[in-house]
């Protein structure tokens, strides 16, 4: 079918209202419907401050949802995309027991079992079936949970999203947990050109078989709708007939897909109301909430949301994907829309969508703010508030407001972004928030602003970066102790200002902004700064086009004089240990199989990176480029008997090159990897040992990172710069 005219926008929607339906249902999961109404009652607006917890927070639902999507385009948006292929993007994306999942055991968490077959060489979709897990390991709630994007990517096709899901969640499940997410999937596909609900679940309940329970819960809620009027007696109805005593297990499929379902039936088309059911109906109720929202979010678009109360000025579209692809883990719901829309583009055969010339915030969705905020410190409460409106753009639609007022001298409006892990962070419970900064040093930031010809007084303007200063921790301290003082600090905010421009009522200006060095610091916030030129202005707008960045780092990975826990958190760990206060670097250790040690964005495309390396007892050792996860790299590797070779990780491990060095344990060696379009070059010790092309599905960017399998290696200062 021909997408949709609105299909972005839509997209946006759903994305919103899938972020909007786990931070709501999240404080509270897994509590009882009893135990909900005695502590928290109905459940009608965010409950995280009652619960004493932040409401942004790293959640699987978010997590798998926008991260095994990432398959589609990674084996080139075809539809022949397989299982297997599904599978391999869940060993490339997780890191074990730190990323994405509920890392609950084997035989426990449905989906730890399934990652522990594929590790283990078994290919899906025979990692999660029955035959191999057992009914109720397979038939948990999690192929439900991850299923939205797969939805997205095939607006108007229910039978496309319906195959895609089930492909998708048989990696790790199977039975009645397959025919839940193809029920919530071909929903959703449908959704987006049919809006009774009656009809897409007519729709769904066709694609799956009439003799599953699935089907027949639905069928017995839709029956009981039409004598029951109440939701509460209908809860009380499903409990009593779905309800967890029936099944095994930690969290079934059935019954909280019954509680989806008995939530739409009875929500009356309100977003809020069919949010409130499904929450305050209890079990679990981020998975729930998450899949009604997105429904909704989809059918009923932008303007669904914003009917009731202010659902998206908390969330401000701010989401985290903490993956080994650390440079996407600090998101919004704007750029993963885009991610899905495009996707789905692509298996249209239409170019992708590129907002602003492909700017990385650009507004263009109403109510958009893509995770902008008012610095706190720097304006009384009030006098500064951000609005997304239409116009003020040379180059779109829409811009984002910045409303000021009261500013006198010595006080300035800042309103900013996060690039790094945020300040507020809060506890995110056993969902670790694992990242890496997305902008730094020697990258070209570029932002267009204009000011309202209403303004009556000029104001001054700049770009400003903030990065994370350390607590005091020694750069050459050494030991445990150190270690656990770094863990412990909270790290200050240092600002770097960019270039000043006054500007007067209706003038427009692009910064353009070369990022300084900033001695190993990573950068945790970019943002824009407005102060009085003179005397006291008592109010005015400035409007922001558009703010991005690109280029090639020229960095120095390496540890600042003062080192702490923000510069350890940059880099994202895939190794079995490694300890950042060691002094002559970085001490990794990895006990079986390769880790690696990762740091950077997918964006970086050609570029050289190089450091000093020691290895110890190892099976190779090295630096990897293009890094797109555990098992997507270039990396060039010193291994045993004084060898180095050059090799490429992407679906299994192909040596592009090796030579005979002679090189020994214990003795350490310069090496330097650069990618050039599609030639890689290696060094070692000053000497080009390699210059190959990879004409064979050559990975066109990504971090970089130190990569060792079995053993103990030192690695100095990690340097990324532009190609020599």
């Amino acid at each position: 079918m021909p997408l949709p005219q609105d299909y972005a926008e839509r997209v946006y929607a759903g994305v919103l209202g899938k972020i909007i339906g786990v931070y709501l249902g999240r404080p509270f999961e897994g509590w009882s419907y009893q135990r909900i109404m005695a502590e928290l009652g109905e459940i009608n607006y965010y409950v995280h401050e009652k619960c004493g917890v932040p409401l942004i927070v790293t959640d699987d639902d978010i997590s798998g949802t926008f991260t095994f999507l990432r398959a589609l385009p990674d084996y080139g948006n075809s539809l022949a995309l397989t299982p297997e292929q599904i599978g391999q993007t869940w060993l490339n994306y997780l890191i074990e027991k730190r990323t994405i999942l509920w890392w609950g055991g084997m035989g426990n968490s449905t989906e730890h079992t399934a990652y522990l077959r594929l590790k283990s060489g078994l290919k899906a979709p025979h990692s999660g079936s029955i035959a191999t897990n057992g009914n109720t390991v397979a038939e948990q709630i999690g192929a439900q949970i991850f299923i939205d994007g797969w939805a997205m990517v095939s607006p108007g096709d229910p039978e496309r999203a319906a195959d895609l899901a089930k492909r998708a969640g048989s990696v790790s499940h199977d039975g009645e947990a397959v025919y839940g997410a193809q029920v919530i999937a071909a929903m959703e596909a449908a959704a987006f050109v049919e809006h009774d609900l009656n009809t897409l679940l007519d729709i769904a309940t066709h694609l799956i078989p009439s003799s599953s329970i699935i089907y027949r819960v639905i069928a017995d809620l839709r029956n009981l709708r039409g004598k029951e009027a109440s939701w509460i007696k209908a809860r009380e109805w499903l409990e009593a007939n779905y309800g967890y005593q029936h099944y095994q297990g930690v969290c079934h499929m059935v019954p909280n897909h019954g509680l989806i379902v008995l939530s739409l039936l009875y929500g009356e088309d309100d977003f809020q109301k069919t949010l409130m059911i499904c929450n305050t109906s209890g079990w679990d109720t981020d998975c729930n909430s998450g899949n009604v929202g997105c429904l909704l979010g989809i059918k009923n678009g932008l303007a669904g949301i914003d009917a009731g109360p202010d659902w998206r000025g908390p969330v401000a579209d701010r989401l985290y994907i903490p993956t080994a692809d650390g440079g996407r883990a600090i998101t919004d719901a704007v750029t993963e829309s885009i991610h899905i829309t495009n996707i789905g583009r692509a298996l249209q055969g239409q170019e992708p969508l590129a907002p602003k010339g492909g700017a990385r915030y650009h507004f263009e969705f109403p109510g958009a703010v893509q995770g902008f905020r008012v610095e706190p410190s720097t304006a009384v409460k009030g006098t500064t508030v951000l609005e997304n409106v239409a116009g003020h753009s040379a180059t779109g639609t829409r811009s984002l407001a910045i409303r000021y007022n009261r500013l006198a001298p010595g006080r300035v409006a800042r309103v900013y972004t996060n690039t790094f892990v945020p300040t507020d962070l809060g506890d995110m419970g056993h969902y670790d928030l694992l990242a890496s900064p997305s902008l730094y040093p020697g990258q070209v930031v570029k932002a267009a602003v204009q000011t309202d010809a209403a303004n009556a007084d000029p104001v001054k303007v700049r770009p400003y970066i903030r990065v994370y200063e350390a607590a005091g921790t020694a750069r050459f301290s050494v030991g445990p102790e150190a270690l656990k003082a770094m863990a412990q600090a909270v790290d200050a905010l240092a600002p770097l200002y960019g270039p000043e421009v006054t500007l007067k009522a209706g003038s427009q200006h692009e910064f353009t902004w070369t990022l300084p060095e900033t001695d190993g610091r990573p950068i945790a916030e970019i943002g824009l700064e407005v102060a009085a030129v003179t005397g006291y202005v008592k109010a005015g707008s400035l409007y922001l086009d558009y703010l991005t960045w690109g280029g090639v780092p020229h960095v120095r990975l390496g540890k600042p004089v003062q080192f702490g826990k923000m510069w350890s958190q940059a880099w994202v760990n895939g190794v079995d240990d490694w300890w950042p206060w060691w002094p002559a670097g970085l001490r990794l250790m990895q006990n079986e199989g390769t880790g690696l040690l990762m740091q950077g964005t997918r964006e970086w495309t050609d570029y050289e990176v190089s450091a000093r390396v020691t290895p110890h007892l190892s099976a190779s050792a090295g630096l990897g480029a293009r890094v797109q996860g555990m098992r997507r790299y270039y990396a060039l590797l010193l291994r045993p008997g004084g060898k180095a070779c050059l090799v490429k990780a992407l679906d299994g491990e192909a040596v592009l090159a090796e030579a005979s060095i002679g090189w020994e344990f214990d003795t350490s060696h310069d090496l330097k990897l650069a990618v050039q379009g599609n030639r890689i070059t290696g060094w070692v010790d000053g000497k080009q040992l390699f210059a190959v092309e990879d004409n064979d599905r050559p990975l066109d960017g990504g971090a970089v990172a130190v990569v060792l399998a079995e053993g103990t290696l030192e690695c100095g200062d990690v340097f990324v710069k532009p190609v020599a």
